[in-house]
């Protein structure tokens, strides 16, 4: 079954400058239950990308389904069905982490009884039980991003939307931060993530996009792509497919380091 469908997705802003086309006709398939990486460096339209899918940008062309539901047709069915990470943590540094779970599941509608359980269970699994009474302002950078990961699982939604989920995380918290991405697609959920982190989305990931400059250059499997282009690596896979497509690679800026290495 698929979960995300993407045809063509394009976003174009306007400035003063001119057209600056962001995202350039992208289209990829996500299956349910499959950890889904769009691999590029800084600027080449993953975030973007992801802003889309999550409802938060409006596409100047193309179109796109989360679980069978049309992103602009149906935008609501949409955000009950996915969770969105995104690089701010988004959290009120004078809420616990168990007021910041309620507060967002009272916002995606749970009822008081539903919503204590599973406050709890996500604490469970985020492993934050025994800072549940903490304010958010006293947690470390690695237990905030936990609670912001918290906050997208409240409602339990079937897709998981990370934006790069191990960015500025030290090597021990974004390892942590991995194997929980693992755990909850083992879990049943669909997760599309971005990085710019060739080990992590070799690591990680079930399948790869390779985008930059906006363009979708390559998909598939880290293997796939490898054998494809025969590299060494997955940091020379990655720039040799950037020249197998036509597109240099100067100033693709990607980090060849350990998960969570900025």
């Amino acid at each position: 079954m698929t979960a995300i469908s993407v045809q063509g997705l394009t976003k174009v802003f306007r400035t003063r400058k001119g057209e600056v086309r962001a995202v350039d006709g992208v289209s990829f398939t996500v299956k349910e239950g499959e950890i889904f990486g769009l691999l590029g460096p800084n600027g080449a339209g993953k975030t973007t990308t992801l802003r889309m899918l999550a409802t938060l940008l409006v596409p100047t062309a193309g179109r796109a389904e989360i679980m069978g539901y049309d992103l602009m047709a149906a935008p609501q069915e949409v955000r009950a069905r996915i969770g969105f990470l995104t690089t701010e943590t988004g959290l009120y540094e004078r809420l616990t982490p168990w007021e910041t779970l309620l507060f967002f599941g009272r916002i995606f509608g749970l009822p008081p009884g539903k919503l204590e359980l599973r406050a709890e269970e996500t604490l469970r699994i985020l492993g934050l039980e025994g800072l549940r009474d903490r304010r958010v302002g006293t947690l470390s950078t690695g237990e905030r991003q936990k609670l912001s990961l918290g906050r997208c699982l409240i409602h339990d939604p079937p897709v998981l939307i990370l934006d790069e989920p191990t960015a500025s995380l030290d090597v021990f918290v974004a390892r942590t931060i991995t194997q929980l991405i693992r755990d909850l697609r083992s879990n049943g959920h669909t997760i599309l993530l971005s990085t710019h982190d060739m080990h992590l989305a070799e690591r990680l990931c079930d399948r790869v996009g390779i985008i930059h400059l906006g363009k979708l250059v390559a998909v598939g499997t880290p293997e796939e792509l490898g054998k494809e282009v025969g590299g060494v690596d997955f940091e020379e896979v990655f720039f040799r497919t950037l020249r197998r497509a036509g597109l240099s690679p100067a100033g693709a800026k990607a980090v060849p380091g350990r998960a969570g290495e900025a």
